[in-house]
């Protein structure tokens, strides 16, 4: 059995108690609250509802982060995709909020069955930037999956694993470190999300010398009436207000860089 650990600050802590990988039988329960859902760069999120606050992939701004606000957020539990300095910072977040970091099935305190899946940060079999954890949760009555800084393709346990999410967060940027925009079209398919949300492309937060591609290769993968580009980097979610067609839908988030909103480059 793999082993499962919680890191607690910067120094490994005791274990947390395993949870079963199969779902509960029965109807799932009823949502506590809505969901917000706030953008913070990159791959970086803010998960926000009655459970507590979720972060993921907090980042030191520099390379393609240099641009965005360091994260200067409240959190009771920090998800890491790696340890690399833009999705695994961990010196810039405040207090001393849990933090998980390897692949395992973990309960921390209200939030039950949260999934890490090892997935690679590469396509040379992990030789270059290791691996990325892949995670799955459930939050006010949402499955969620967000995948991190994946670069290659999904495989058949990883997708058994990651199932159906409800939302799906997906890099798209391409480059070395992360899927390209058919990569991650090739991943939605397969996980057949309700909501699909990019993550790590290009923007005016990226340095010039910045490998990533913008969002739009990715976007026009989809039907145009199935994307919708916000404005603001925050999007609330209700389990009783998702999408209920057969095609995903996409929401491309916006973020403030101090020259007006822009998703795109």
């Amino acid at each position: 059995m793999r082993r499962r650990f919680l890191l607690q600050g910067s120094a490994l802590a005791a274990l947390v108690a395993p949870a079963a990988l199969a779902a509960p039988k029965g109807a799932p329960p009823a949502p506590t609250s809505d969901l917000t859902i706030r953008w913070l760069g990159h791959t970086c999120f803010l998960f926000a509802s009655r459970q507590g606050r979720i972060l993921v992939n907090p980042f030191r701004p520099a390379g393609c982060t240099a641009g965005y606000r360091k994260p200067d957020v409240d959190a009771d539990l920090i998800l890491l995709s790696s340890r690399l300095l833009d999705e695994g910072a961990l010196d810039v977040v405040r207090g001393n909020p849990r933090v998980l970091y390897q692949p395992g099935v973990f309960t921390v305190d209200a939030f039950d069955k949260i999934q890490g899946v090892r997935t690679l940060h590469d396509r040379k079999d992990g030789r270059q930037f290791g691996i990325n954890v892949a995670w799955r949760w459930r939050q006010a009555g949402i499955d969620m999956v967000h995948l991190g800084g994946i670069a290659a393709p999904l495989d058949d346990e990883a997708k058994i694993l990651l199932g159906k999410p409800d939302v799906l967060f997906v890099p798209v940027g391409g480059g070395d470190k992360s899927f390209d925009a058919t990569l991650a079209r090739e991943a939605t398919e397969a996980l057949q999300p309700r909501l699909v949300i990019p993550t790590q492309y290009r923007t005016r937060a990226a340095e010039d010398s910045c490998e990533l591609a913008a969002v739009d290769t990715f976007v026009k993968l989809f039907n145009s009436e199935d994307v919708r580009v916000l404005t603001t980097p925050t999007l609330s979610v209700a389990a009783t207000r998702l999408p209920k067609g057969t095609s995903p839908q996409v929401r491309v988030l916006g973020y403030d860089f101090g020259e007006g909103r822009a998703a795109r480059r």
